[in-house]
């Protein structure tokens, strides 16, 4: 049985010995298929494509959704100090109030 691999189960695991990825004009093959010549030097050739940048992608798409996740921590943050804050302004304005109504009891008697 000749089977060669796919890309969620590649026939070998070693990145040397991969097919190339190279598009073919061939009815047999869909454009973009693993070509079946495992060349040793066509596979490190191949993978000079790889630029930093889109090696650095996973790394930039993680920082970016941490610094999301920080916005929105700061922003329910920020609404948890509000809720507070409103919450302690009415007590103080009933402590002021119970003590308005002391001082009238005083001056009265």
């Amino acid at each position: 049985m000749n089977t060669t691999g796919t890309i969620d189960r590649p026939l070998t695991r070693d990145p040397l010995k991969q097919a190339l990825m190279t598009p073919q004009n061939t009815s047999e093959q869909p454009s973009g298929s693993a070509t079946e010549d495992f060349i040793t030097m066509g596979a490190i050739t191949s993978r000079q494509n790889r630029t930093r940048e889109m090696q650095l992608i996973p790394e930039a798409l993680a920082r970016a959704h941490m610094a999301d996740r920080m916005r929105e921590v700061d922003g329910e943050r920020r609404a948890l100090r509000v809720v507070a804050a409103r919450r302690m302004q009415r007590r103080a304005e009933r402590v002021s109030l119970r003590a308005r109504r002391a001082l009238a009891m005083a001056v009265m008697n």
